[in-house]
Formats: structure tokens, C-alpha cells, sequence
């Protein structure tokens, strides 16, 4: 993957390149190979190269063989050699960046849903004077822009986009609001007013007068219903789409390895890279936190063995949170929303000693029903159907009344306890419930992003798809990305792939949770090929001990960055209601973590970001990160 940056002037001027290059400057972590820029007219591009196919040529930005289509292309185009093949261009090139161009040049901006893949890119169109944004499907790369009357801005990440502006704009409080339900601001917003999201499977015209609306070329492929099919025709299904995923994503001309946390899903993917390899050892990595509650490099190390596969390890420990939250912070661009990221990054570092591309696990819950909150799809549906004056009353001195240790039967009854099937759906994963947050700001904020989506399909089908075209993009993938490219290294998720994605879609939900356990036709597809305790054993996740670290190693600091008279939790939160989270937390009675978690990193994201104070840069030069 790379980094791309760029601008369009609407006032009659042209591109500045050294401001193209000082924004491009902000990304040499994801392009440390290279770097490039073109203007022609009104329009400029830059580029930073992180070299992963076709390592002698396609530096970028590149344009068409007749000077009339120009790109900046960041990922990986998976189906290229069968494009090339189809499309009658004139090449000069063996990578994929220039089958961007010849697709353009036979099917205009609608080639973009021909692309199988990863991508995020810029391309002018000298002939018709359009700047085309294009992102992929789920969002597994990021794009983000910023307009107004006389110029606009793109880049892979927001700091690009601050150093275009030469100054960081006004906090957004109802993205602040949306951050505090999600642990992420949905898309198109952001945290910073003006700063925009291109939304996943969307593409975006850019002429001389203005932005132009954006065009959706792809949506979550739910059904009206789900296809008929046996339970052995599904299991082999998706056994056949996942292997073909799975090749697709080894396609590289550098190492490729994975990341394994023994759990079923990066199990299974290496288990298919194992075979793909054909007798090649598979290099996996793993990570531990030395908590026997949570770690899983027993299984990591059982999965590598009866594999063969070259494994590594690291541990993660309380000091790394210290010395690593504001760097990634600064990497994030945003609120480090999940304790694991600092773990995936730690990954990232020990992948980027041996490999340039990690296949992982990301999106295997939101397709086939990995959470446990799935198993209670109907009941959040259904709740509704009880006054919400009655839950209100209920449910939150049921929920109070629960032992710190009940983490699961609590979240559910808090989720139940919301007023729309909407915020119902989003409360299983909200650190701060609607009432919550209008104790905390002092009222109503936030963006009603799943006011009106109903997808067709039942409770199941339906909370998967506000997964999918939430929670995962926004989140996950945004996190995977940023953590994985602090330390130079490509991320690619097989389960992603545009073809698994329509078959999970099409399944029946009896495929997916059967008896109360999630990935039903996954766990079939990995008996023939993982050891059955792999297979049967319950869901963990990339857990951390926040819980303890927050009592102990992490409670110091967590009291001092929230209390002081500076934060920006003092700026907008009610201070008695942040006392009470810590107290409660540090006393035991409950377990807090999320929470804190969740306003400490805004807290460090408004340093880092916003003030500029943070450390950020130099603790990840060593590692391949930091600014250029």
C-alpha cells in the first residue's frame, strides 16, 4: 500500500508542490520506497510508494500512454493480470497501477466496480477536466478530503490534510457524540469540522466549479432472501470463495506472511495459505500479554506447529501502552478506539522484520455471525416491543445491581434498554449509552447515521449489515490500517474479498449461528483442515487486561490526564460523572475499562492532533514509522 495526497483549485490558481510535497511528507511511513508529483493546470498529485508489485516500475503518480489520464493509486488491484489480459492498452508496465488507467480508458469512472481488491485513488481526466476519488468496496483503505470555495484537499490520512491547510480546524461535538456511542466517527464525518470521509464503495467528482455528488457503486449485498441451499452445498461454498480469496491475496512480488492468534478465523486463513504455499513454510505472527485470562499464544503455537509454519511472538506490556498511545495516536489520526490496536501494532513491527504483506482475520464476525451479541439479533429487535418508559425504568437499576465480572449479560441489558431498533443495534459495542452522553456533554449531539436503514432480511441479516457498513470500516479496518502502516507493512483480509462478501450475504442465517454458536459453516469449512479444539473452542478475542492495568500500572496516569483542569475532559464532559467512572472502576465494584479507555484516548487524540503536544514522531522512527 501507499500514500497519496493532491488538490484542485477552484480560484484560478495553480498547485503549490511544495505543498504537495510537504502533505506527502506526512506519509512516507506508508510509502518509505518512493515518492512522486504531477500538476497539470489546476489539479496536482503526489505520491509515496510502499513498493509491493512490479518493484522496478510504476512509480506514480503515473499517467496514460496518451497524456490524457493521470493517477495516484494507493493498494492493490488482486484481479490485474486478468484485467490486463482483457484490456486492449498499449502497456508499459507489469503492475497493476496502470490497469487503473486502461480501465478508465475504456469504461470512464464506471470501471471502478470492476476491481477486485484493496484501493483508494485519485484520477484526472485532462479530457474531460473531472478529478475522480474512488474508494473500495468495504473500506479497507482510507480516503479523506476537505473543501471550500476555493480549493480542495485529498489525502490517505488527516495529518496530510492539515499540513494542505496549514492549520487544524474546530472540533465537531456531534462527531465527539458519534465517537462516544462507537469508539469511531461514522463515515463521512470526522472529528475535525470540514474533514470528510469518502465513504466505502463510493466515488467521488471533483470538477472546475466544485465537488459533485458522490456516487455509491456498491452497497451491502443483502437479499430479500437467502438462497436455497443444503447445508453441505454451503459449507463447500464457502470453502471454494475463501480459497480463491485466499490465493488472491498472496499475490505480491515481496514476502507475505500472517498474522495468528490461534482463534478460528487467522486460522483458517493460514491453514488456506498453507496449502496455497504448497509445501513453503507460512511465516505467522502472534501476540501475548502475559494475562492467562485473555492470552492466546498457547493456541497461536498450536495452530503454527500442527501447520509447519514459521512462527514469532511478541509480548505486549503495560509499558508499551505508555510509550506507544501518543505516537500511534498520531498515526491514527483519531482516538486509539481499541486497546488492541497498540497490539496490532507490536504485530506489525515483528511482521515488518520478515514479510511486506500480513494476511488477517478482519471480517469474519460481521459476515457470519461471530459476536456474541449476534445470538441475540431477534431479542434486540424485539424490545421494542416493551415501552421504552418501562426499560427506562428497569433495566438500568438491573444493569447497576450486576457484579463487575458479568461483562456480557450487562452489555445486554444496557443494549436493550435503548429507544430505536438503531441505537439498540449500536449499543452492544457503545462505551456510553444515549443517556450517558447527555450526562456527559450536557445534551443531545451526535449524527443519526442508521436513522432509517433497514436492510431487507431478518434481525440476524440485519445487524450483520450495519456491522459491515459500520462498526468494521470505521473501526476495524481504520484501525488495522493505521497500525499496520506505522510500521510500513500491508494488511489484506481474504474474508473481504468482494466474492465472499455477496456469498456470506445469500446464506441462510441457519449457515451462520446454530444452537446459540456463531460461524457455523466456518467452523465446518476448518474441521478439515485445523486440529477440532482450534475449532470448538469459544471465542476470546484480541483481548487486553485494561481491567487490572487500570487499577494498578495504568491508574496514575488515566486519573491525572482526566481530572486535570486543562483536558479536554474538563473543556466538555460533566467532571463529577468522570470522578464517578474512575472511582468505580479503581474500587472494584465495577469494571470500567471500556469507558475509560474510550475518554483517555480522545483525551490523548485532542494532545496529540489538536495541540500538537505530543511526543508522537520520534518513538516510531526506529520501527520504520514517524513523520518524513
Amino acid at each position: 500500500m501507499c500514500g497519496i495526497v493532491g488538490m484542485r483549485r477552484f480560484d484560478g490558481g495553480g498547485p503549490d508542490v511544495e505543498v504537495l510535497r510537504d502533505m506527502a511528507s506526512a506519509l512516507r511511513h506508508r510509502g518509505p520506497d518512493g515518492e512522486g508529483f504531477l500538476v497539470r493546470g489546476g489539479v496536482g498529485l503526489g505520491h509515496r510508494r510502499l513498493s509491493i508489485i512490479d518493484l522496478e516500475h510504476s512509480q506514480q503518480p503515473m499517467s496514460s500512454a496518451d497524456g490524457r489520464l493521470h493517477v495516484s493509486f494507493n493498494g492493490e488491484i488482486l484481479n490485474y493480470r486478468r484485467l490486463r489480459a482483457d484490456l486492449d492498452y498499449p502497456y508499459r508496465t507489469s503492475g497493476d497501477t496502470e490497469v487503473l488507467l486502461a480501465a478508465h480508458a475504456r469504461r470512464g469512472p464506471e470501471a471502478v466496480g470492476d476491481l477486485v481488491g484493496q484501493f483508494a485513488y485519485a484520477l484526472y481526466d485532462e479530457g474531460s477536466d473531472d478529478l475522480w476519488l474512488h474508494r473500495d468496496r468495504l473500506g479497507i483503505l482510507p480516503l479523506y478530503y476537505y473543501a471550500d470555495s476555493s480549493v480542495f484537499l485529498f489525502a490517505s490520512e488527516t495529518k496530510a490534510l492539515l499540513r494542505g491547510l496549514g492549520r487544524t480546524p474546530d472540533l465537531d461535538l456531534d462527531s465527539v457524540a458519534d465517537y462516544l456511542a462507537r469508539r469511531s466517527v461514522p463515515a463521512p464525518w470526522t472529528l475535525l469540522q470540514g474533514i470528510r470521509k469518502v465513504e466505502p464503495g463510493t466515488s467521488l467528482r471533483v470538477h472546475d466549479r466544485g465537488v459533485g455528488e458522490a456516487r455509491r457503486y456498491w452497497s451491502v449485498p443483502v437479499l430479500p432472501r437467502p438462497r436455497r441451499t443444503s447445508d453441505d452445498q454451503a459449507v463447500d461454498a464457502v470453502r471454494s470463495a475463501l480459497t480463491t480469496a485466499v490465493d488472491r491475496c498472496l499475490v505480491a512480488d515481496v514476502p507475505v506472511g500472517a498474522y495468528l492468534s490461534g482463534g478460528l478465523d487467522s486460522s483458517l486463513v493460514v491453514s488456506l495459505m498453507a496449502q496455497a504455499s504448497r509445501g513453503r513454510p507460512v511465516r505467522t505472527f502472534a501476540a501475548g500479554f502475559g494475562d492467562a485470562r485473555h492470552d492466546e499464544l498457547p493456541w497461536a503455537g498450536t495452530v503454527a506447529a500442527a501447520l509447519g509454519t514459521t512462527h514469532h511472538e511478541v509480548r505486549v506490556r503495560p509499558e508499551d501502552f505508555l510509550r506507544l498511545w501518543e505516537p500511534l495516536t498520531w498515526h491514527r489520526d483519531g482516538p486509539v478506539s481499541e486497546a488492541s490496536d497498540v497490539a496490532v501494532h507490536r504485530l506489525a513491527e515483528l511482521a515488518g522484520e520478515h514479510v511486506k504483506v500480513v494476511l488477517s482475520g478482519e471480517g469474519a464476525d460481521e459476515l457470519f455471525a461471530g459476536y456474541p451479541k449476534h445470538r441475540y439479533a431477534r431479542a434486540t429487535r424485539l424490545a421494542g416491543l416493551v415501552p421504552s418508559a418501562v426499560r427506562a425504568a428497569l433495566l438500568p437499576r438491573l444493569e447497576a445491581a450486576l457484579p463487575a465480572g458479568s461483562g456480557r449479560l450487562r452489555i445486554a441489558v444496557r443494549a436493550m434498554g435503548e429507544r430505536t431498533a438503531a441505537e439498540r443495534m449500536e449499543a452492544w459495542f457503545a462505551p456510553f449509552l444515549r443517556a450517558e452522553r447527555r450526562l456527559l456533554l450536557g445534551g443531545d449531539a451526535g449524527h443519526d447515521r442508521l436513522a432509517g436503514y433497514a436492510p431487507p432480511g431478518n434481525a440476524l441479516t440485519r445487524m450483520l449489515a450495519g456491522d459491515l457498513a459500520g462498526w468494521l470500516p470505521d473501526n476495524l479496518l481504520e484501525r488495522g490500517d493505521r497500525m499496520t502502516m506505522a510500521a510500513s507493512v500491508e494488511l489484506r483480509p481474504p474474508f473481504l474479498d468482494p466474492d465472499v462478501v455477496a456469498l456470506a450475504f445469500s446464506l441462510p442465517s441457519r449457515t451462520k449461528l446454530r444452537s446459540g454458536t456463531g460461524k457455523w459453516v466456518l467452523r465446518q469449512v476448518a474441521r478439515t483442515l485445523l486440529p477440532p479444539e482450534v475449532v470448538d473452542r469459544p471465542k476470546v478475542g484480541f483481548r487486553v487486561p485494561l481491567d487490572d492495568w487500570f487499577r494498578t500500572g495504568l491508574r496514575d496516569m488515566a486519573r491525572e490526564r482526566l481530572t486535570d483542569r486543562g483536558s479536554l475532559a474538563a473543556e466538555l464532559f460533566d467532571r463529577g460523572a468522570v470522578r464517578r467512572l474512575l472511582d468505580e472502576h479503581e474500587s472494584g465494584r465495577r469494571n470500567e475499562e471500556l469507558r475509560i479507555w474510550t475518554l483517555l484516548s480522545l483525551e490523548v487524540w485532542n494532545s496529540v492532533c489538536r495541540r500538537g503536544s505530543g511526543s508522537a514522531a520520534p518513538a516510531l522512527r526506529t520501527a520504520g514509522g514517524g513523520p518524513g
